[in-house]
């Protein structure tokens, strides 16, 4: 008599095969970069929600707060009627030795706070004008963010374009417009910045303006490449054939198969804008203060370095390298997934 024999479970060996097998497949996706990509949009998207400090204001008696972390230090110290220049590490003078200790006399050693811990308050400590470092990291990845979107909507755009009409036309339309690219390429970023800056003053719309003209050849030297291999498809020719104008060739028939590449560029070039605007705010030719970026928090903050206050610039390149790392990790990976020829099979 046959026994039909069901819900057998399976043994530790496949289900150790099965993870190996759910394993790589996580292990080829970017989780990372979109963990972090995603908390510093939503970061910038919400940041008056999340803020816990308005990034504008500070208070002077609470400035070079350090990180959370760090504890009070303290030292003895002797008292003295007056504070010479070599002894002020380890002298105090009457006045304010009476206001730690009311009974205090010339010659006694008190314990004098030297350097004051962290706060719960300002997680990540507060710079120089007592302005909160988490509060201004924050509301600096939402112009990281507004700066991005708007530059690729602008550049990107104007570029896509350029590159269409230069590969679809060829001859000397094409000639034109790549030198166009060309001298463009040629000409440094910040001298543009600087030349703008001096010209029209330092403003938001200068900035843009600046990143948008930076960014649009490196789109129209892409899609150009690409609409030379694509306009000799042969649907391209059936859409000739059937009397469709250049217009929606281009942009209905063409254009789509260029999505794949914008996208991959569009994901490099991101972080090289964020990287940018970065610069420019540290040079001071970027987002005009007191709005916090992070290029400009990491120059307020330089001067601060020797004398030990290094949260307030550190805080904020770390925020840049995490960004543009894991815009670049994404791109890369957009790239080997999106184009057949580097895809790696196993």
């Amino acid at each position: 008599m046959a026994v039909e024999i069901t819900g057998i479970a399976p043994s530790p060996a496949g289900r150790l095969t099965q993870l190996n097998g759910i394993y790589r497949k996580l292990r080829r996706l970017p989780i990372i970069p979109v963990v972090i990509l995603t908390v510093v949009v939503l970061s910038g998207l919400t940041a008056p929600l999340i803020s816990p400090h308005d990034p504008e204001k500070g208070n002077l008696q609470e400035r070079h707060i350090p990180p959370f972390w760090y504890s009070p230090e303290y030292g003895i110290k002797t008292v003295v009627d007056r504070v010479t220049i070599d002894g002020r590490l380890t002298q105090i003078d009457l006045r304010k030795a009476k206001k730690v200790d009311p009974e205090a006399e010339l010659g006694d050693k008190l314990e004098i706070l030297t350097k004051p811990g962290g706060s719960a308050r300002y997680i990540l400590g507060s710079d120089s004008l007592g302005r909160d470092v988490l509060s201004r990291i924050i509301y600096g990845a939402r112009i990281s963010v507004i700066v991005a979107v708007v530059t690729l909507g602008i550049g990107g755009t104007f570029g896509v374009v350029v590159g269409l009409a230069a590969g679809w036309y060829g001859g000397w339309v094409d000639e034109v417009l790549m030198r166009l690219v060309d001298i463009k390429l040629s000409i440094p970023l910040i001298l543009i910045a600087l030349v703008l800056v001096i010209t029209l003053g330092q403003s938001f719309g200068v900035i843009l303006t600046v990143l948008a003209i930076f960014i649009w050849p490196r789109f129209a030297r892409q899609v150009r490449g690409e609409v030379l291999q694509l306009k000799h498809s042969d649907y391209v020719a059936l859409a000739k054939i059937s009397g469709a104008s250049t217009a929606r060739i281009m942009f209905i028939h063409i254009f789509p198969g260029t999505i794949n590449t914008l996208i991959v560029v569009a994901t490099l070039q991101v972080g090289i804008v964020i990287l940018l605007e970065s610069t420019l705010s540290f040079l001071g030719a970027g987002v005009p203060p007191p709005t916090p970026a992070w290029g400009s928090m990491i120059a307020e903050g330089r001067d601060k370095l020797a004398g030990g206050i290094w949260w307030s610039s550190t805080f904020p390149g770390l925020a840049i390298m995490t960004t543009v790392v894991a815009l670049n990790l994404l791109g890369d990976w957009l790239r080997d997934t999106l184009d057949p020829r580097l895809r790696q099979m196993e």
